[in-house]
């Protein structure tokens, strides 16, 4: 069944209370998706790039981790631990080694980004969010999933957001019928998936067209053509986010928008606790149509 929720923040000044906005929307969404939680927010830009990783033994893995990777890349790396991830900072043009030398450590790389940072681990999600105390993160927008898997185990690496390109992440809500060949067709241009989920293939293929020179938006689009099934994609990306059902989209979806945000959501409930949701203009997107907001 699963939960979705996004928010994007048209007005600087609500920024700081982003994670806390989000927390409580996906909450709101726990009995559509008990099994597994994650949020993507995207925050403030340090000139350097974030890679966000994850491991079920953080006090060993993580430890000296900065330095060796430093030592590897010869420059400083920053190194922030929040319970069973750590996000590391490193240089701009450092993407490549470093991620050969994290995947020799052993630990999973969530996502990378400049400004994007992705949480997530097994359980509800009001434990989820208090793990990683996303309440206190601020940022630009961000989006969030509960998940209830079908397809695929109750693990970590199954939970959403998967982020499968740089600052861009995708949560869905559905089930994706040619995923695997799909996953045939990404290969023969040399992308690989690493699970089993079919939201992952879906992040992929819109990261392949985004990095073949199309938008947001005609990424999205393509969706309707090349993939199967019935799905709610809400992406992300380092400027925005997007938000596409499929054409029978049978699966629930509502958004609301004032001069302040823009918020999507499985169920409208999710929206009550946000800041002039009264006046809000609320809808329900339309089938096979693309939605997308960019600062």
């Amino acid at each position: 069944m699963c939960g979705i929720v996004g928010l994007f923040l048209k007005k600087e000044a609500l920024r700081p209370r982003l994670g806390d906005m989000l927390t409580d929307m996906l909450i709101t969404m726990t009995d559509r998706g008990p099994d597994s939680a994650g949020i993507a927010i995207y925050g403030e830009e340090s000139g350097k790039l974030k890679i966000t990783v994850q491991s079920d033994t953080p006090a060993a893995d993580f430890a000296g981790l900065d330095l060796a990777l430093g030592e590897a890349l010869g420059a400083p790396v920053a190194m922030r631990v929040v319970d069973t991830h750590a996000v590391l900072n490193v240089p701009l043009d450092a993407e490549a080694p470093a991620l050969a030398f994290l995947d020799k450590r052993g630990v999973r790389v969530m996502g990378v980004g400049e400004s994007m940072e992705i949480f997530k681990e097994v359980g509800l999600p009001k434990d989820v969010a208090a793990r990683f105390g996303i309440r206190a993160m601020g940022g630009s927008h961000g989006i969030g999933h509960t998940r209830m898997a079908t397809e695929s185990a109750v693990t970590t690496l199954g939970a959403h957001p998967f982020s499968t390109a740089g600052d861009q992440c995708l949560v869905h809500n559905g089930s994706l019928s040619n995923h695997n060949d799909m996953r045939r067709r990404l290969a023969r241009k040399g992308i690989y998936t690493k699970t089993e989920n079919d939201t992952e293939v879906g992040a992929a293929y819109i990261s392949s067209r985004i990095a073949e020179g199309a938008t947001l938006g005609e990424a999205l689009e393509g969706t309707l053509k090349d993939l199967d099934g019935f799905f709610t994609f809400v992406t992300g990306t380092k400027t925005g986010f997007g938000v596409v059902r499929d054409p029978v989209a049978c699966k629930p979806a509502v958004m609301a928008e004032t001069d302040d945000y823009v918020a999507f959501a499985s169920e409208y409930r999710a929206f009550a606790d946000l800041p002039g949701i009264e006046t809000a203009r609320v809808w329900e997107p339309e089938p096979a149509t693309v939605y997308f907001w960019e600062r």
